[in-house]
């Protein structure tokens, strides 16, 4: 409602029609009448007999606390009952009409100082709906975002002696770059399709076989690689659903249980159990439930999902038979807002892998199938500070017909992370432990990682890492190190 049109319901609210009124003198107007001894009205609810179910509570109101221009009589009332003469109301109009007047008159003044400022901001407007209009024209798609990530990394191991063969013990500096274009048709769901490529060479950093394998690294040769491709959507409360030709087990996870986030050695992203949690890929689909609470407080979740590693493209093969490296992996967990915990168990067919032993072989064969389970869990601080974020896990892999095939195994791990080191962003970490290994006449390696990350800019981060494991079997079973500088750029 305008300003005049308030004032005009004012007027009619008091009754001016009725010819008999208070005279003038016992009238208190703002800013018309200096008879009153009372302070100015400032508020409606100093009316003691104004009512918010009042007719015209709204509009006297708006007249008081916006304009000022409105006042009572000295007992404290307003009377709106009674009947004011012509004279009174024409008072109360044009006091009203002043206080509209000096606001005008602000306005004008401001906008006439603050011209050239106005009219470069009209520019920017025109200038801003011109590009919109061209990139709404010119978008690839209303429902789909690219997200990329680039890493350049330079690392080597300088005393890697492998036996027989060539030693990979020189610096390189190789890339891995991802794209993944996400699309969503409700808002709620998403499409994934990542294309992935890389020139990792397979020994020292490229396969999951090797206990020095990357987080970032994949023996890709150089070739673009469609690595991903599913489709989540939610199916109730809490509830989701992932069907995909290219899905990862632990991608299918309602959280991974660590808080120690190097992003340099693999195994030590996977909370100490490679075993349950060994990133199988391939054609699947998965279940996630999450607990249903208010933001920041505790949830309870579940996840249940299976892959086919092997064979899932290949009609002699399938998707569902014993060969086709079945993984089928459940989680139950906790999480709340500085900890989480969570329970694991992965059942792998023949053609599935135990992933980063420190012995051969380590993908099953005929006939055999396995079971890993984990725990693993972890706490950080609410803010930054001397003390780090813990996190810890620990993983057994059965296996059965263990003649002449993968054996059972265990693993486990700790890593500490600090945030906020030396400048906010950054971050810095230590972590140990023994990637899967058997005491069936194998090795039991011991692998540690340190790390420092600049963030230098939010799409910046560069990661100067070392790292050091004993008793490696691809280095004719003697210790090795090995270090590493990750620059990753994210848009």
């Amino acid at each position: 409602m305008k300003p005049f049109q308030q004032l005009m319901l004012a007027v009619a609210s008091t009754g001016m029609i009725v010819p008999a009124a208070a005279s003038a003198a016992e009238l208190n107007i703002s800013g018309v009448n200096q008879y009153a001894t009372e302070e100015q009205v400032t508020s409606i609810s100093q009316f003691s007999d104004v009512r918010p179910t009042d007719w015209a509570y709204q509009a006297l109101s708006n007249l008081i606390e916006r304009y000022g221009c409105v006042a009572g009589y000295p007992d404290g009332t307003y009377r709106g009952q009674k009947a004011m003469t012509r004279y009174e109301a024409a008072a109360l109009l044009n006091a009203c009409l002043d206080r509209v007047t000096e606001v005008t008159d602000e306005l004008k003044r401001l906008m006439a100082e603050f011209e050239k400022e106005l009219a470069v901001l009209k520019g920017r407007v025109d200038g801003l709906e011109a590009k919109v209009g061209e990139l709404e024209a010119n978008q690839f798609s209303t429902t789909t975002k690219l997200k990329g990530e680039a890493s350049f990394i330079i690392g080597g191991t300088p005393n890697f002696d492998k036996i027989p063969g060539p030693n990979p013990d020189k610096t390189t500096f190789n890339y891995d770059l991802r794209l993944n274009f996400d699309t969503s048709f409700t808002g709620k769901d998403l499409l994934r399709t990542r294309l992935r490529t890389g020139n990792f060479s397979s020994l020292p950093f490229g396969s999951s076989s090797q206990i020095f394998k990357l987080d970032k690294a994949e023996d890709l040769g150089d070739v673009v690689h469609v690595d991903r491709l599913y489709y989540t959507f939610p199916v109730g409360s809490g509830m989701k659903l992932t069907a995909g030709a290219l899905v990862r087990n632990t991608e299918m996870l309602t959280f991974l249980p660590s808080a120690y986030k190097s992003n340099i050695l693999d195994f030590f992203q996977l909370a100490g159990a490679s075993g349950t949690y060994n990133k199988a890929t391939g054609a699947g689909f998965g279940f996630q439930w999450k607990q249903k609470v208010e933001k920041g407080n505790p949830y309870v979740s579940f996840d249940v999902n299976y892959v086919a590693a092997n064979g899932y493209d290949d009609s002699t093969v399938g998707a569902f038979y014993d060969d086709s490296g079945i993984n089928v992996l459940a989680q139950l967990g906790a999480k709340g807002k500085t900890w989480g915990v969570a329970v694991g168990y992965r059942y792998g067919s023949e053609g599935s892998s135990v992933r980063v032993p420190n012995f051969s072989p380590r993908t099953l064969t005929d006939g055999q199938d396995n079971n890993s389970i984990s725990i693993a869990g972890y706490w950080q601080p609410l803010e930054a500070g001397w003390a780090p974020s813990i996190s810890a896990g620990y993983g057994y892999n059965g296996t059965s017909n263990r003649k002449g095939g993968v054996r059972d195994s265990q693993s486990w791990m700790v890593g500490l992370q600090w945030s906020d080191v030396f400048f906010e962003g950054n971050a810095a970490g230590f972590a140990f432990g023994q990637p899967p290994y058997t005491s069936e006449g194998g090795t039991e390696s011991w692998l540690y990682e340190f790390f420092y990350s600049f963030q230098v800019t939010d799409n910046i981060s560069i990661t100067p890492a070392i790292f050091w494991a004993s008793d490696y079997r691809n280095n004719s079973g003697r210790e090795t190190w090995g270090g590493v500088i990750q620059t990753t750029f994210k848009f």
